[in-house]
């Protein structure tokens, strides 16, 4: 979608005239690079990519896949989240990358265990309340 969209500025700012004074097309071409680079980043990405159906694992231990059902010790709150890959994290949607502090400090715990999580508001422990291996919700 931005690819035809580079290709029609940088034809318009070649119509301008004398490019080695264009800035118009300098910055196309800029973008262009950008563009091109992002879609390389993007494509070994896909290549390195493996899909995992969390509703084929199991175990009583937090995992990549597992859904946690957390309590928050001060105030009895209750959240689930999904432990997913970098790329689909969205914490709104209840989807915790695995790289996430919560996430990195629940991996390998049990239904039962308390964890620790130091946030910018001070110290927060989390209670394992379940472990689930749910079938994968489409986005």
């Amino acid at each position: 979608m931005e690819r035809p969209k580079n290709v029609l500025d940088i034809e318009v700012a070649r119509a301008h005239g004398d490019l080695s004074e264009n800035a118009e097309f300098h910055a196309a071409k800029e973008r262009q690079s950008f563009i091109e680079g992002r879609s390389r980043e993007i494509d070994s990405i896909l290549a390195q990519s493996e899909v995992i159906d969390p509703a084929k694992l199991s175990g009583d231990r937090v995992v990549f896949g597992a859904t946690v059902r957390l309590t928050d010790t001060d105030s009895g709150d209750e959240t689930s989240y999904s432990i997913v890959g970098d790329y689909e994290g969205d914490i709104k949607e209840g989807r915790l990358a695995i790289s996430a502090p919560l996430a990195r400090a629940l991996i390998g715990r049990e239904k039962g265990d308390t964890v620790s999580l130091r946030t910018g508001k001070g110290t927060r422990e989390y209670q394992i309340v379940d472990i689930q291996f749910l079938p994968v919700q489409d986005a």
